[in-house]
């Protein structure tokens, strides 16, 4: 076993047991029957900046650890971050340049970004909304679920909830790595960061031409 895989594989374990700890420590914040824990999907993003291995890795460790901690519904929601985290992490492999503005900088104030941000968020809030949908058809839930109605309780607070609190941890999730890049390798910036230079590079040779 190499180097890296040793490294993605601690780091990885270290994600998930973050995962698993965050939710239990972090502000709740409770709308309704829903409640929204702050910080609770930030390992899985952080994940996705490193490759696509580690990002399943975190997702199906915080999943089955949840079942040994948490209820089914919270597990399989936790499962379910499988979906966004494979899809983030491919387009992040691929395109690192989404990370960089037109000024080539770092930062979260980044069209290609945020359009990013946006449809993890969306695909991100349709699996769990999935799950839970699931189990409300089944009788399931709580009864302040049902007395609130699916639209509002499930489709309102959770979808469009669900949404919302993913583009906050991608956003807490994008600073954190951003600064552990500057001290570590962390793939997607480290191949942004070529293409950085890769610009400077041609810029400066085409200044010198001239």
């Amino acid at each position: 076993m190499n180097n890296r895989s040793v490294r993605q594989i601690t780091i990885s374990a270290l994600l998930i047991a973050m995962g698993i700890i965050i939710p239990m420590v972090m502000p709740r914040f409770t709308v309704g029957p829903s409640s929204f824990t702050l910080a609770s999907h930030v390992p899985v993003f952080v994940a996705m900046f490193i490759s696509p291995a580690v990002a399943i890795a975190v997702s199906l460790g915080t999943g089955f650890g949840f079942f040994l901690s948490a209820t089914p519904i919270i597990a399989l929601r936790a499962l379910s971050h499988l979906l966004f985290a494979i899809i983030g992490a491919i387009v992040l492999q691929k395109y690192p340049h989404i990370l960089i503005n037109k000024k080539r900088h770092f930062t979260l104030w980044n069209g290609s970004l945020q359009f990013f941000n946006f449809w993890i968020a969306l695909i991100h809030s349709a699996a769990e909304l999935a799950v839970v949908s699931a189990f409300y058809t089944l009788g399931n839930l709580p009864e302040t679920y049902y007395t609130q109605g699916y639209m509002y309780s499930i489709f309102l607070l959770m979808g469009l909830g669900g949404v919302i609190h993913s583009l906050v941890d991608f956003s807490i999730a994008y600073f954190l790595a951003a600064i552990l890049s500057k001290q570590m390798d962390i793939p997607a910036f480290t191949a942004a960061k070529k293409q950085i230079d890769t610009t400077n590079k041609f810029f400066l040779a085409t200044a010198t031409k001239k």
